[in-house]
């Protein structure tokens, strides 16, 4: 490998997008060691030589308040990476560059991307990239990362940084440091070389703002009088926000004289003054993320065509096995579990992929800011980013969608909290089942259940956010968007495919392993392998029937209620199985297929299932776990085994609770 480049910056800074321009399919995705946030590596060969990239997880600073600032620090400061790539927002400059000024004083070689710089000339701002470089001692440059075929200039700028060995000149950044009450003191305590590849500038100003790593650090590289008067002169000297002045005292100084902006009339636009209305704002963008979710449709429909092809195999497949001799066990495993698992996700990664490229597309123009903005302070209440608005409402579509529309919360706690409260929503195929078996039993009533079910969603989230809230989100850690709202602009289309098409690759991956493991499970539990014998969930439900009693469930209607959460509709294909003495397998199966219910299965229902049994049936498929893709997308998203356990177990139990209650108040009813 000739160089290993880090790329280093905050949210929203283009790092992805530089990182897929660079790698392109190579790259994988998994987690650090230990750790439940994303590692992005990937590789990219020019003129004959083979270069490493590592995506490092976005933060706003390097102070280790958090697992991305320690995973990115420590990478930094292992000598790992050749060369670090600092990007910084164009459009947004003097915000941009704080992660630039808190990395300074770190000796690993470096080069600044100025990135957006197409949105940067729409308002009007000339950067003179040359003046900067100079100040800095660091090569400089200025891109729209989304237009890969213009990466000389990047290519240019890392390979000076690597022979040169760049490193970024701290002389005017001390010098507004030493305003800074026991700054000059502390750093004259601390000598170089105390800590690998970092300066005794940078520890100094660590120290300042109590960064915990730093300070162990020092335990072991000062004596134990010299650590005494450093702690002693730091808890005097103002913290993080006598240092945070600091650094942006010395970013003005920087743009000065190589920052010039227009001095505009500032004009709202039209589509602003609707969405940010306090009257016509939230409606604007319910309506927005509504037809976004219509418009995914469109191109989910080719993925979904391959799924339904994958479907139509089972038969042809089946009968050329059985003409082949092989075994009725083993064709049942490979038709109904493998090929129908795959069906199943194709199917779904299709409205993945839609969701993904409707609202990467919103995102792409500033819609998504927007959005953003405007359900701020609402999702605030439940600890949430404004964000977490738009999976809730594609969730009313497909779970799934919704935890991968959550990729746009940059907060781990906040992006697991709003999988958690998202899973409450009901999902298209519940409402494809809801409405049915609540005119069936309770004809002109089902309204009510209707809506009491959408009552009974709103609590549900509100008691789930109390739940897991403080787990994921302590209150002190809890914070809205500080953002500006960026202006609109043409979206870069190879840019927006290559990010879409990376990670629906990258979910189908991930999503087939938790699917085919869950639905292999199912299948060796509903399954007969001898001629005549109950499979062992026939057997269970039969012995655990006193205690499905307790939730208003026969041990048929709990056996669909488990089916339930492989697929809602196959909830209904378990019942007209069991009344009708079928195949528990095939039923089981059809959990997946979506296949059409049985013309009898009213009538199967009203002779075997009273009222308060089928409220609570109702109630208890409503709020189970979604389905087995979107408990699979959960965990790619989560990157989180313990966590995608945690909220299958709550939303199982939860369910289950439900049902007791709703059954005992249908017995007072009817």
């Amino acid at each position: 490998m000739s160089a290993t480049i880090a790329l280093l910056g905050q949210p929203n800074s283009g790092k992805s997008t530089v990182f897929n321009a660079l790698t392109g399919l190579r790259q994988h995705v998994g987690n650090w060691p230990g750790k439940t946030v994303e590692k992005k590596e990937g590789t990219f060969t020019r003129n004959g030589k083979e270069y490493a990239v590592a995506d490092l997880p976005g933060s706003y600073s390097l102070t280790a308040n958090s697992d991305e600032e320690v995973i990115t620090r420590d990478f930094i400061e292992s000598g790992k990476a050749d060369v670090v790539c600092i990007l910084a927002d164009s459009s947004q400059l003097e915000r941009s560059l704080y992660m630039m000024a808190d990395y300074a004083g770190i000796n690993v070689p470096s080069f600044l991307v100025l990135n957006m710089a197409d949105v940067a000339k729409e308002q009007g701002k000339t950067i003179n990239a040359a003046a900067l470089e100079e100040k800095l001692g660091i090569p400089v440059i200025q891109i729209s990362a989304t237009d890969s075929k213009k990466y000389d200039s990047f290519f240019a700028a890392m390979d000076r940084a690597i022979t040169q060995k760049s490193v970024i000149n701290i002389s005017g950044l001390e010098a507004a440091l030493s305003k800074v009450e026991g700054y000059e003191s502390i750093k004259e305590l601390i000598p170089e070389g105390s800590v690998k590849n970092v300066s005794s500038m940078w520890l100094g100003v660590k120290a300042i703002e109590n960064d915990k790593l730093v300070v162990d650090q020092l335990k072991e590289a000062l004596s134990e009088s010299t650590l005494g008067q450093v702690d002693a002169l730091r808890k005097t000297s103002g913290g993080a926000l006598a240092t945070g002045n600091s650094k942006f005292v010395w970013i003005d100084e920087l743009l000065d004289g190589v920052l010039e902006e227009k001095k505009e009339k500032v004009s709202i636009s039209k589509l602003d003054k609707l969405y940010l209305s306090p009257v016509w704002g939230k409606p604007a963008v319910i309506l927005t993320i509504l037809l976004g979710l219509i418009g995914s449709f469109i191109p989910a429909l080719p993925l979904m065509g391959v799924g339904s092809a994958i479907g139509a195999l089972k038969g042809p497949v089946a009968n050329a096995l059985a003409g082949a001799g092989v075994s009725d066990t083993l064709i049942a495993l490979i038709c109904g579990v493998i090929i129908q698992s795959f069906a199943y996700i194709f199917q779904m990664l299709g409205f993945v992929f839609g969701v993904l490229l409707v609202f990467g597309l919103l995102e792409e123009v500033g819609v998504m800011a927007r959005i953003s903005y405007v359900f701020d302070n609402t999702m605030a209440k439940l600890g949430l980013q404004g964000k977490s608005v738009m999976p809730f409402l594609v969730s009313f579509g497909c779970t799934m969608g919704g935890a991968a529309g959550s990729r746009v919360i940059d907060n781990w706690g906040q992006k697991v909290l709003t999988i958690a409260l998202a899973w409450a929503v009901p999902c298209g195929a519940a409402w494809s089942v809801i409405p049915m078996l609540s005119a069936l039993f309770f004809g002109p009533g089902a309204v009510l259940v209707i809506i009491a079910i959408l009552a009974t969603m709103l609590l549900h989230m509100w008691v789930t956010a109390r739940v897991f809230g403080g787990k994921l989100v302590k209150r002190e850690d809890r914070f809205g968007m500080i953002m500006e709202l960026p202006p609109y602009h043409k979206p870069k289309w190879g840019a927006l495919f290559r990010y879409v098409l990376g990670r629906t690759k990258d979910t189908f991956f991930r999503v087939s392993k938790v699917v085919l493991l869950v639905c292999t499970l199912f299948w060796l539990l509903s399954y007969s392998f001898v001629p005549g014998a109950d499979p062992v969930l026939f057997k269970i439900g039969k012995v655990i029937e006193p205690v499905t009693r307790v939730f208003g469930m026969g041990w048929k209607l709990f056996m669909a209620f488990i089916a339930s959460s492989v697929g809602k509709e196959g909830a209904l294909g378990v019942i007209s199985a069991l009344f009708t003495d079928g195949s528990f397998y095939t039923a089981f199966s059809d959990a997946m297929s979506g296949a059409a219910r049985d013309a009898n299965l009213g009538t199967l229902l009203l002779a075997n299932v009273s009222k308060p049994e089928a409220l609570a049936f109702i109630f208890a498929i409503t709020f189970n776990m979604p389905c087995v893709v979107a408990l699979a997308a959960t965990y790619q998203e989560t990157a989180s085994a313990k966590w995608t356990a945690r909220i299958a177990a709550y939303y199982t139990a939860g369910a289950l609770i439900l049902s007791a209650v709703v059954y005992h108040i249908g017995l007072l009813i009817w």
